[in-house]
């Protein structure tokens, strides 16, 4: 029960579910119940720090805030110390030694590749890429060095437990300790640099912290490819969204910045 409650936030809204912040507690609605089952399940096994998941009661999933702040927002500067990203790469790397769970992460695309799997660009990229000039958003030059850069991202790679979204939103820090992971409605198997370069993305200059805490077995060129693919695939809906003009998107920034590594 939820008492003396008199702001309701609106967290995440969208045509698959919706997560309202009601105080202390978060309700994730969601019409999916297998999907539901399975985010509770990932967290049940997830070594790191999680919510405390209150109650159940389809289609709503009623979890406890994490206490601390998140370590950031992709679109501004993190206030967070070097100390706590430090701490961000060394909770990653304690969910990815641990056993993985038996299905895939929805975010890693996968296809055999002999013992190992590597991802596939998603089908929709080129369409991706000529809105992105055909609007002015970026240049042509832009986007096929951008596709260069993404290239890496075609790696074997060796299944591990990864969290899916990890975006810094969704990683809590109190002082320079992490408090908890939310949101983990992706969690299941697949690449883990791919988690490395969902935290990282648009904060490079957090980049060597999260190496340090991650301690070895880093491909940073798969991880500035992942920055560059999930760059390429956001800015439409974004801007289809009402999230603003794209020009000020941090993707677009990101895709500007790497243009000048390809």
């Amino acid at each position: 029960m939820i008492d003396d409650m008199r702001e309701v936030e609106v967290v995440v809204a969208h045509s698959e579910r919706v997560t309202l912040r009601v105080g202390g507690v978060f309700l994730k609605v969601d019409t999916d119940q297998a999907r539901i089952d399975r985010e509770v399940e990932v967290m049940a096994r997830a070594p790191i720090a999680t919510p405390e998941v209150l109650w159940r009661k389809p289609p709503v999933l009623a979890i406890a805030a994490v206490p601390g702040a998140a370590l950031g927002r992709l679109e501004e500067p993190s206030r967070a110390s070097s100390a706590a990203w430090v701490a961000a790469g060394a909770a990653v790397r304690t969910l990815h030694d641990a056993p993985p769970p038996p299905w895939p992460s929805s975010q890693c695309q996968q296809k055999p590749a002999r013992s190992s799997r590597s991802i596939e660009f998603p089908p929709l990229l080129d369409a991706e890429c000529e809105w992105l000039v055909a609007n002015d958003v970026v240049s042509a030059d832009v986007v096929r060095r951008n596709r260069q850069v993404a290239e890496a991202a075609l790696w074997p790679w060796t299944p591990v437990f990864i969290h899916g979204d990890l975006q810094i939103v969704h990683v809590f820090v109190d002082g320079d300790e992490v408090s908890g992971v939310v949101d983990w409605s992706e969690g299941g198997h697949g690449d883990a640099m791919y988690d490395l370069a969902t935290l990282t993305r648009a904060h490079e200059e957090h980049l060597d912290d999260v190496v340090e805490g991650y301690g070895g077995d880093i491909e940073i060129d798969v991880i500035r490819a992942y920055w560059s693919l999930r760059s390429l695939m956001e800015v439409r809906w974004l801007a289809e969204h009402g999230y603003g003009a794209p020009a000020t998107f941090p993707q677009v920034a990101v895709l500007n910045a790497l243009s000048g590594r390809a």
